[in-house]
């Protein structure tokens, strides 16, 4: 199958969802407009950095024993097309909730040289969904 010229750059320089890529070691190797437009970090301010730039302090050591035991074993416990749910921070330190998929990088010899997650911002959906469920629950209760 040919794929069309430019596909893998204009997916990388979306605008709308984030395209982050790491190293093995979590440093930020990759950093699309839609990250920037997301997170608020320019492509300058991240690379380079941890993730540490994004992961809300609370989350970060079950973030990093996730990370250290799929660079490892070269496995993730979440499957393949996996859409996992999580807090991220954004450069004014305001929390917000991104939806985003992992892909493992390897080179030749089939070894883990990094990640690359595919990230939306949520908030708005995950706000209205918890209102729903509040309002829900006292309609509920005053039901009984």
């Amino acid at each position: 199958m040919n794929t069309p010229a430019g596909l893998g750059e204009a997916l990388l320089n979306s605008a709308s969802d984030a395209i982050i890529a790491t190293d093995r070691e979590g440093r930020i190797t990759f950093w699309n407009p839609g990250a920037e437009r997301i997170f608020g970090f320019t492509a300058a301010d991240a690379v380079g950095q941890s993730l540490d730039l994004i992961i809300p302090e609370n989350l970060r050591a079950r973030h990093w024993s996730g990370f250290r035991h799929t660079m490892a074993t070269g496995t993730s416990r979440y499957g393949h097309g996996d859409l996992l749910s999580v807090p991220g921070l954004t450069r004014d330190g305001a929390r917000i909730s991104v939806e985003f998929t992992i892909v493992l990088l390897r080179d030749g010899a089939q070894a883990v040289t990094g990640t690359v997650a595919v990230m939306r911002d949520v908030t708005k959906r995950f706000e209205e969904v918890r209102e729903l469920r509040r309002r829900l629950a006292g309609a509920d209760a005053r039901s009984k």
